[in-house]
C-alpha cells in the first residue's frame, strides 16, 4: 500500500513537467508523422533535425537574438535539412531511410561546426517561455502555456492546409505517386516540401527544447526518433487514422500520453537506463496490436464457420 502511494504521489508531482515536455516532443513526433503517413516517406532526418534546430537556437541565443526569431532560424534550417533528405531520394534514387540516416550523420558536424564545441550553456538568455503573465519564467506552467498554444496554431493550419488542394495533393502523393503524377501533380516539390516542413517541425521542437532547459547539446537528438515513433503508434492507437484532423491529432495525444508512461515508470523506481527498454516495449505492443487483433477476428472468423 505503502509503494502503491509513494508511486501515484511522484507520479502526480511529475505530471506538470511531463505535460510541458509532452508538447515539446510532439514537434518532432510531427516531424515523424508527416513524411511517414502523409507521403509514405518513412524518413530518420528528425534525429538530425532536432539537434540542429536546438544548436542554432543555443548560437542565436548566446549572442543575444530575440528567442522567437531564434525558433525561426531553427525552422528554417530544418526545412533546408529535410529538403536536403528528400532531394538525395529523389536525385539519386536512395532509399528513403538510408538518405535520412545520411543527412543525420552529416548534420552531426554541421552542429559541430554551428556551436564549436559540443555542447552550450545559455541559461539565463531570455526564452519565449518568459512572456506568460502571472507565472513564474522557466517553471512549468508557463512551458505548458507557451508550448501548448503554439502546438494548438500549428494542429489548426495543419488541419486548414492538408484540406486545400496543395494539401490533398501531398497526400495523394503518399497514397499514389504515379496516379498523382499523371494527373499532374509535381511529385518532387510536393515530396521535397512535405519532408522539409516535417524536418522543420523537428528543428522547432529542438529549439523549444533549448530555451526550455537551457543548453544546447550536439547529443541531444540521440533516442528522440524511438521516443517519438513510441509517441506516435500510441498516440494513433488512440485517436486512429481515419481522417486528417484524427492523424494531426495522434502526435500530440501520443506525446502525452507516451511521457505519463514514463512518469509512471520512473514513479514507480524503474531506473533511468531501462527507460529505452520500456520505450522499446511501447513501441513493440504498439505495432503488434493490429496483428494480434486480425488473428483473434480471423479465428472467431474460424470458429463461426466451422459452428
Amino acid at each position: 500500500m505503502d509503494f502503491i502511494q509513494t508511486t501515484v504521489s511522484s507520479f502526480i508531482s511529475l505530471i506538470p513537467v511531463t505535460l510541458a515536455q509532452s508538447f515539446i516532443l510532439s514537434f518532432v513526433v510531427l516531424g515523424i508523422m508527416i513524411p511517414f503517413r502523409m507521403l509514405s516517406f518513412p524518413d530518420l532526418t528528425s534525429e538530425g533535425a532536432f539537434p540542429l534546430g536546438g544548436c542554432v537556437c543555443g548560437i542565436l541565443l548566446a549572442a543575444g537574438v530575440a528567442p522567437p526569431l531564434a525558433i525561426i532560424a531553427a525552422f528554417v534550417v530544418g526545412l533546408a535539412a529535410g529538403c536536403c533528405t528528400a532531394f538525395i531520394h529523389l536525385r539519386f534514387r536512395i532509399h528513403t531511410l538510408l538518405a535520412g540516416i545520411l543527412m543525420s550523420t552529416m548534420l552531426y558536424s554541421i552542429n559541430l561546426a554551428i556551436m564549436g564545441k559540443s555542447n552550450l550553456s545559455v541559461f539565463g538568455s531570455p526564452t519565449v517561455f518568459d512572456w506568460v503573465p502571472f507565472t513564474e519564467a522557466g517553471f512549468p506552467a508557463s512551458k505548458i502555456v507557451i508550448a501548448g498554444l503554439i502546438a494548438l496554431i500549428v494542429l489548426i493550419a495543419l488541419n486548414l492546409y492538408f484540406k486545400t488542394e496543395k494539401g490533398t495533393a501531398m497526400r495523394a502523393i503518399g497514397s499514389n505517386p504515379d496516379m498523382a503524377e499523371a494527373q499532374g501533380i509535381n511529385v518532387w516539390a510536393a515530396t521535397i516540401g512535405g519532408v522539409g516542413i516535417a524536418s522543420a517541425f523537428s528543428a522547432a521542437g529542438g529549439a523549444l527544447m533549448v530555451q526550455s532547459q537551457g543548453f544546447a547539446d550536439v547529443n541531444m537528438g540521440i533516442g528522440i526518433l524511438i521516443n517519438g515513433l513510441a509517441a506516435l503508434m500510441i498516440g494513433e492507437a488512440f485517436t486512429g487514422k481515419q481522417t486528417v484532423l484524427r492523424q494531426l491529432l495522434a502526435p500530440f495525444v501520443g506525446s502525452i500520453i507516451y511521457y505519463q508512461l514514463v512518469s509512471l515508470c520512473l514513479a514507480a523506481g524503474m531506473p533511468p537506463p531501462n527507460l529505452k527498454l520500456a520505450t522499446g516495449l511501447f513501441v513493440l505492443i504498439m505495432l503488434a496490436l493490429p496483428s494480434i487483433r486480425r488473428s483473434r477476428g480471423g479465428a472467431a472468423t474460424r470458429e463461426t464457420i466451422r459452428e
